[in-house]
């Protein structure tokens, strides 16, 4: 039988994985691929990769066309009134989410045209695109992680389900973070004309994301980070998986 900390710790368990397996395959898959192709892989390792990040981001499925188009917007306007989620437009981190989520909604639906520049070379797997959007894969989602803090919680440890909030809105909540802090927060390496900032210790908590002056400067490097105390987390992998023939990195432009 399972005491009151097994459960703590499970739960605590389950809250974090989620959140950094979503997150990874967020910033591996829709960011460093889809977006930026700072990668190639076969065609293989890309359907492999595409059901992971389907399977571990869960309720909040990003589309990788859709998350790349409005990715690259982000760079050609980053912190003008063109740029979909600049802070600097917004009074709060909530309309800025509110503004994402439409702006992304728009490119997932093709109601909105796209310059021809930021068209093209992102992966695409209609099925996965269909089931991953979708209302009633977002919802069994949900359930399932509803479900295992209702089997798991213990009577008088209700306040645990204030954390269901999080597993269902991972992805836009990753986004916001980012985009909130990474161009509020922090410092500046480089002059890149626009606000761009890197927010350390905290990068490491998005593993990378908030590097983002860094990433602003050279948009096509693989690791994020450039002084000798900027740790990104994720690059290390990606050098394993490129040893490993999984991807092969491509030299930043």
């Amino acid at each position: 039988m399972f005491n009151t900390f097994d459960i703590y710790m499970a739960i605590l368990i389950f809250f974090i994985a989620h959140w950094f397996l979503s997150l990874f395959f967020q910033t591996f898959f829709q960011h460093r691929y889809a977006s930026h192709r700072m990668f190639t892989m076969s065609k293989t390792w890309e359907r492999i990769i595409y059901l992971l990040a389907y399977i571990f981001e869960g309720a909040s499925f990003l589309n990788p066309r859709a998350y790349a188009l409005m990715h690259r917007e982000h760079h050609a306007y980053s912190d003008t009134e063109k740029d979909p989620h600049s802070p600097h437009f917004f009074t709060d981190i909530f309309q800025l989410m509110k503004s994402t989520i439409i702006t992304f909604r728009d490119h997932l639906n093709r109601t909105k045209d796209p310059e021809a520049r930021f068209q093209g070379n992102y992966p695409e797997w209609p099925l996965i695109d269909r089931i991953g959007s979708s209302i009633a894969s977002r919802l069994l989602f949900g359930a399932a992680y509803t479900w295992f803090y209702i089997a798991f919680v213990p009577a008088g440890s209700e306040w645990m389900y204030l954390l269901l909030p999080i597993h269902y809105l991972m992805g836009p909540l990753h986004g916001a973070i980012v985009n909130w802090c990474g161009h509020k927060y922090g410092y500046s390496n480089f002059d890149n004309n626009d606000k761009s900032k890197n927010t350390t210790p905290f990068d490491l908590l998005m593993l990378g994301e908030l590097f983002q002056n860094n990433h602003h400067r050279y948009p096509n490097s693989a690791n994020f980070g450039k002084k000798w105390f900027e740790v990104d987390p994720v690059y290390p992998i990606m050098k394993l998986m490129h040893m490993a023939g999984i991807i092969k990195l491509k030299k930043a432009i």
